[in-house]
């Protein structure tokens, strides 16, 4: 038996670190929202009781260290399942970019082993599992639009954001969540109006979203690395009706609502950067296990 699912990416609308918890982690409070750029996940039944990870990417672990792997290697063993699982990963989100992809193949392969094993999970048991694998893995689970706090655990639904295009553009840099977040001076930062931007949302005010998007973790990213600067810079400049860097980084997106402006802005970034892509916003879940 064979099942294929989506592992969408997500943006942060909005991103805001509130203090240094005892147990070393930061207390967060981020919007997030699915968008219409995402993994394959092939979960394939094999002989044996063993997990098998197969990717073309050289970027993608194909051991423990993959997200994917540790989904199942968890479900396996809480559950005491005896089948063998080969999970295969066709990647289409660009890896360490602030796009929770490596969160989404996890919480694939968590709702696909759900169904594949005959588990019977909910969605909160499976979130629930997904946050000790990783932060995003909870929303990840669950997809659409929501408020995350905590560690990212903690999971608000929201109504799906006003359709509009995304466009990401990817420096060909990697950035260290662990480094950024080392270097944030907390009791510096401006905080975002995280209420403002929950009430667009509800409103369905596209302005509003627009103009209360932020995120803390700029402060320190775009001082490490300059070239994220320099793909605001000319998101904007190219017409972008906003423009923020997603998580950690270097991901940068700009929303637009015309296409022919969207068109521009692509083609424009194209001339400078390899990885572009414009999508969709998801916004609401795209199914129930």
């Amino acid at each position: 038996m064979k099942l294929l699912m989506k592992a969408p990416a997500k943006i942060n609308l909005s991103l805001d670190v509130l203090y240094k918890r005892p147990d070393g982690y930061h207390e967060v409070e981020m919007v997030m929202t699915t968008i219409d750029l995402a993994d394959r996940i092939e979960l394939a039944e094999i002989k044996g009781n063993q997990i098998k990870m197969v990717s073309h990417n050289r970027f993608v672990p194909d051991d423990e260290r993959n997200l994917a792997f540790q989904a199942a290697k968890i479900l396996k063993e809480r559950f005491k399942v005896n089948r063998g699982v080969s999970i295969t990963i066709d990647k289409v989100i660009p890896v360490a970019a602030g796009l929770a992809g490596g969160s989404s193949d996890a919480a694939a392969t968590l709702k696909g082993l759900n169904q594949l094993w005959n588990l019977g999970l909910t969605l909160d048991e499976l979130a629930r599992i997904g946050s000790e694998i990783g932060s995003d893995v909870a929303f990840c689970i669950y997809g659409g639009t929501a408020l995350a706090r905590g560690r990212g655990e903690k999971i608000e639904r929201l109504p799906a954001p006003p359709n509009c295009w995304v466009i990401l553009a990817k420096p060909t840099i990697g950035v260290s969540t662990s480094d950024v977040y080392r270097n944030l001076k907390v009791n510096e930062l401006q905080h975002p109006n995280m209420k403002a931007m929950i009430d667009s949302i509800v409103q369905q005010d596209y302005e509003g979203v627009c103009k209360n998007m932020g995120n803390v973790l700029e402060s320190v990213t775009l001082k490490m690395h300059p070239e994220v600067q320099h793909i605001k810079d000319q998101m904007k400049r190219f017409g972008a009706d906003a423009v923020l860097m997603s998580g950690s980084g270097p991901t940068v997106f700009g929303l637009v609502q015309h296409d022919s402006r969207m068109q521009r802005i692509y083609n424009g970034l194209r001339g400078f950067c390899d990885q572009v892509y414009a999508v969709r916003l998801i916004g609401a879940p795209e199914g129930i296990v």
